[in-house]
């Protein structure tokens, strides 16, 4: 008798892949249906213990005070100078350096002071009395007596657990937060720590003023006394060194004075010199062109004119005479010596000029060279005095810088008393929002607390339950595996005995002994098995009412892809007799199609080896043979191809369903067929499950449970009815019937 496994609670499924090992994803929801208890029974208890908490813990308050940091530093505490810097900004380090400053021990014990911390029994640990448990273990030495510390000591550790202080980002802005179970403490707590802070950064300041202020008045007088004997020490190294007039207007010493002015003298007479010898050598080439007459100094005379009126008055004479009387004539010749007599007269005058000019030039060089001599003796005597000189500015730069520090001492020593004052030098930062007493409590959050304390739980216990079924699942498969290892042979091996009818497959008993037991089954079977009884030809079937079914199926609007559907046999078929040959032939005559064996043997490459890389759509697609359809063998490789690409497999069927108008899968009556089930069920638009069983049977619901978790969109039962029922109701046609959800 030919049987396949079918998957409900009592029977054991076929044998699967290693790599498919495990619990599907389908099979989550059945897993946490089946354990509802596990899950919503600790999670309903955890809520109820976050309620129960929230609601029974001690409300904690929180008051938040906000602090800038700023300079404040006023106009008139600065000094000139100072008034013109620019002040420097406060950087992210000195932010987090007030953080600290805040948190100091000493800022502490004031605020600990001014709150009445001590003898609160939420911040001092020794306000009550001493357990039985605490003195004891005072007594073995374990532990300390809190009494031995000094009460605001002990109160430090709590204040600190409680305060927390913090800058708002990447601003200037520090926040003061300060928890306890009182809000009106949490708020008066806040804006305590925020006012000592300001108070000790004024009273810091104003330490500093009065520092500064008794140091400058201890250091003023002896500066003073520093600067009197500078100052009299440069006066007289200047009058043993004759360095008179040295510091007076120009800056320099009498005899650097008396230089300067004798190099100016000595250039003047130089330039002197200079003109009255061009001037000279000018009026002696005049002479010589016997151009005398326009000289300057010759024109300029009073008899010189005359002389040159005369001779022009001679010359036109001379000129009215030539007309009418020869050269030789005793007239012509008295008036060229008269001419002559005046030409001379004009040269002598202008040779006195030049003797004059050169007398003058010749005193000009004289005085050049006492100038000069002068200039040389007065060098010798200011080199002579470098040296000293030298000293002497290095002995008035001391007293300079003696004296600037003075005046500047003076100046802050007269400024330092206006920073003396309390309020004269504000604090380097203010509050700008003040604590205010809180109406809600900042721990515990009610609602947060409950629901992330559930979720949570819920998350573990969904977490438990599928490790659980895990671990079960990988159990029950290694059992599985020794189980068939020690089977001698692996596909006569022998199923478990149910207290349910079985399932058989009709060609291996008459349809009159399907409601038999499984154990008169088991008892009937031969060695060899009986033939199989005589069915109608497929081409007998009535399949206008299935393919009208598969064709109605929804689908997705614009999807023009073809449409997928398996056809899962639960009977041994022989020849062309089968369901599945039917249906492809009366798809085939209108559509383009192709059909895929998905299960079975065959040594030619098939889908399998499409699966595994080992072949292409060419390699495997075959023509039917007696028809124009298109065939895809199971191929080589074995089943476990499928189950190792489940990616692969799926673009696969979506690339035929491009291709053709139908894909028709076909799933044989074998060991492993109903993992294929599972696996491919989901890929499909319609399942069909040929079957003579009644609607009844077990092992038929299982399959169809099995095809709708794997998610087919559509799943048939397709039943044609048995001889019994041919021999009474008298049809040419064999009826097909169909069930559906």
């Amino acid at each position: 008798m030919s049987r396949i496994s079918l998957r409900s609670p009592l029977a054991v499924p076929a044998v699967r892949s290693d790599t498919r090992e495990g619990v599907g994803l389908a099979q989550v929801p059945q897993i946490l249906r089946r354990s509802i208890g596990w899950i919503v029974g600790p999670t309903l208890v955890v809520a109820l213990g976050a309620g129960l908490f929230v609601n029974v813990v001690s409300p904690r308050y929180t008051g938040e005070a906000k602090l800038i940091l700023e300079s404040r530093d006023p106009a008139f505490a600065r000094t000139a100078q100072e008034r013109t810097d620019q002040l420097a900004p406060i950087d992210e380090q000195a932010v987090a350096s007030q953080v600290q400053v805040v948190m100091s021990r000493d800022l502490a014990r004031e605020a600990i002071r001014r709150l009445k911390l001590v003898g609160n029994p939420e911040f001092d640990p020794g306000s009550g009395s001493i357990g039985p448990v605490q003195r004891v273990m005072m007594m073995l030495g374990i532990g300390a007596n809190p009494l031995d510390r000094p009460a605001e000591d002990r109160v430090l550790d709590a204040y600190f657990e409680h305060l927390l202080v913090y800058p708002a980002g990447k601003s200037r802005i520090l926040t003061i937060e300060f928890r306890a179970k009182d809000a009106k403490l949490a708020a008066d707590g806040a804006n305590t720590i925020a006012q000592l802070y300001i108070s000790s950064l004024e009273a810091d300041k104003v330490d500093t003023a009065r520092y500064a202020s008794s140091w400058l008045g201890g250091n003023i007088d002896g500066l003073r006394k520093r600067v009197a004997e500078a100052e009299a020490k440069v006066e007289a190294f200047r009058a043993k060194n004759g360095l008179v007039g040295s510091g007076g207007a120009a800056g320099q010493p009498l005899t650097t004075q008396q230089l300067g002015e004798l190099s100016s003298q000595l250039s003047q007479a130089r330039i002197l010199k200079a003109d009255l010898a061009g001037r000279v050598k000018a009026i002696k080439d005049l002479i010589k062109d016997g151009r005398a007459y326009e000289i300057t100094e010759v024109a300029n005379n009073e008899v010189i004119r005359r002389i040159v009126d005369n001779r022009i008055a001679v010359r036109a004479q001379l000129a009215l005479e030539s007309r009418t009387l020869l050269p030789a004539h005793p007239r012509i010749k008295e008036l060229h010596a008269q001419l002559e007599d005046l030409d001379a007269q004009i040269k002598t005058s202008a040779e006195r000029v030049v003797r004059t000019l050169e007398n003058d030039a010749k005193i000009a060089g004289s005085r050049v060279d006492s100038l000069q001599a002068a200039v040389d003796g007065q060098q010798d005597v200011v080199v002579k005095g470098n040296a000293s000189e030298i000293q002497l500015r290095a002995l008035e730069r001391e007293a300079k810088a003696q004296r600037e520090q003075l005046e500047s001492y003076l100046s802050r020593y007269r400024e330092a008393p206006a920073r003396d004052g309390e309020s004269a030098t504000p604090a380097d930062a203010r509050i700008v929002s003040r604590a205010v007493t809180p109406e809600v409590p900042s721990f515990p959050k009610k609602l947060p607390i409950v629901g992330f304390a559930t979720l949570v739980t819920l998350m573990l216990a969904i977490g438990g339950v599928l490790a659980s079924a895990l671990l079960s699942e990988s159990g029950r498969r290694e059992q599985d595996a020794e189980a068939d290892l020690n089977s001698a042979d692996r596909r006569t091996r022998r199923e478990p005995e149910l207290e349910r009818p079985g399932f058989a497959f009709p060609e291996a008993m008459p349809p009159a002994q399907w409601s038999e037991t499984a154990e008169g089954a088991e008892a009937a079977e031969a060695p060899a098995a009986p033939p199989a009884i005589a069915r109608v030809p497929a081409e007998a079937y009535d399949l206008a009412p299935l393919i009208a079914r598969l064709s109605a199926v929804a689908r997705e609007p614009g999807d023009r892809t073809g449409r997928r559907v398996l056809v899962m046999e639960t009977e041994v078929s022989h020849g062309d007799q089968a369901l599945h040959d039917a249906l492809v032939r009366a798809l085939g005559r209108k559509a383009s199609l192709v059909t895929i064996d998905l299960n079975g043997e065959s040594l030619e490459l098939g889908f399998t080896d499409l699966m595994a890389g080992d072949a292409a759509f060419l390699d495997v697609i075959q023509p039917a043979a007696g028809s124009g359809l298109h065939r895809i063998g199971v191929g080589r490789a074995g089943a476990e191809a499928l189950f190792d690409e489940p990616d692969a497999l799926s673009l696969t069927f979506e690339a035929l369903a491009e291709a053709y108008d139908w894909v028709v899968c076909r799933l044989h009556a074998a060991p492993g067929a109903v993992d294929l089930l599972e696996l491919t069920g989901g890929y499909m638009d319609s399942v069909v499950i040929a079957s003579n069983a009644s609607a009844e049977d077990p092992a038929l619901a299982d399959l169809y449970a099995i095809a709708e978790d794997a998610g087919a969109g559509q799943i048939l039962v397709a039943q044609d009815h048995g001889a019994d029922h041919a021999a009474t109701v008298d049809r040419s046609t064999p009826d097909l019937r169909l069930n559906a959800a």
